[in-house]
């Protein structure tokens, strides 16, 4: 269904969802183009189920967004002084204390499951044919895509767990207990250390998107302010991302070396660890305003998203 890591081809899908403006992404346009070819009929002429699936990733992306605005707001809390779980469950725990809460977290599992599902299917259509580099890459994509319908899904039964028993447990805790079993094991050391190591460079690959706006290849950007304001989101989202998740990693890696799980966290713990470096506020409500714009790139790429 697409080209890429986390987003469908083209196919008239996100036109009859999305409703975009004639003319918006002219780069997009040749794109779908071009990933039509080969594909089969039934991509070319999408029924009702597969504009329906659109319609839930599309609002996916917004409940993606939603939550990392919330983060980033605890973030900024935590900045200047204030208390908070900087993660997704502290982010959930503060909808379901709203009005209607359960029920937005119940809205928000639904449509992080469609994410999740679109993920799936498009790593199983995944084109790619030729030799076997292009076999290598196809396969790339597609564990790519199954790795993200992970992370959504889990998402998903976190906010609903959450809206059934009314309580969230603690990423840092949840971390922790994960690096302590994994130390428990044979050579448990080391392949922490080597999870570590990748959560490191996937934060140093999202800085790289951001910079590179690769982001842009996947999406139908309008023109004018508009576009400039998409495009300066993304860039400073992922940059504040990559900087988190970069934390997380290395915090993961020390765990390995001193064999300590309390050492191990996720992204309050890493919130908490730059609080302790000589910037401290500034460093951690930079993050925060980074991930509010993250927040708000993934809800527009809920519009703006090439399904």
């Amino acid at each position: 269904m697409r080209d890429e890591s986390n987003e469908p081809d083209a196919t008239g899908v996100g036109d009859a969802v999305g409703g975009r403006a004639e003319g918006e992404g002219t780069h997009g346009s040749e794109r779908g183009i071009r990933r039509r070819e080969g594909r089969g009929e039934a991509h070319r002429a999408p029924g009702e189920p597969q504009r329906t699936a659109a319609r839930i990733a599309r609002a996916g992306f917004v409940a993606n967004g939603a939550v990392h605005v919330l983060i980033g707001v605890i973030a900024l809390a935590i900045a200047t002084g204030g208390e908070g779980q900087g993660d997704q469950s502290g982010a959930m725990a503060q909808i379901a204390q709203a009005p209607l809460g359960n029920v937005v977290l119940w809205v928000l599992a639904v449509a992080l499951w469609g994410l999740a599902l679109w993920n799936v299917l498009d790593g199983f259509l995944e084109h790619g044919e030729g030799d076997a580099k292009e076999q290598a890459k196809k396969w790339g994509r597609r564990v790519g895509r199954f790795g993200k319908a992970v992370v959504f899904a889990v998402l998903g039964f976190g906010a609903a767990g959450i809206a059934l028993s009314g309580r969230s447990s603690s990423g840092d805790a949840s971390a922790q207990k994960a690096s302590g079993d994994e130390l428990a094991l044979p050579g448990g050391p080391i392949v922490l250390g080597i999870v570590g190591a990748g959560v490191v460079a996937g934060g140093i690959a999202f800085g790289v998107m951001g910079v590179m706006r690769s982001f842009e290849k996947h999406m139908s950007i309008p023109s004018g302010t508009a576009g400039t304001a998409v495009r300066t989101l993304g860039v400073v989202g992922y940059l504040a991302k990559g900087v988190a998740l970069l934390v997380v990693g290395i915090l993961l890696i020390v765990a390995s070396v001193r064999v300590d799980p309390s050492q191990a966290g996720g992204t309050d713990a890493a919130l908490h660890a730059l609080m302790g470096t000589p910037l401290g506020p500034w460093a951690v409500g930079a993050v925060g305003v980074g991930l509010i714009a993250y927040g708000a790139f993934c809800a527009l790429r809920g519009r703006y998203e090439q399904l």
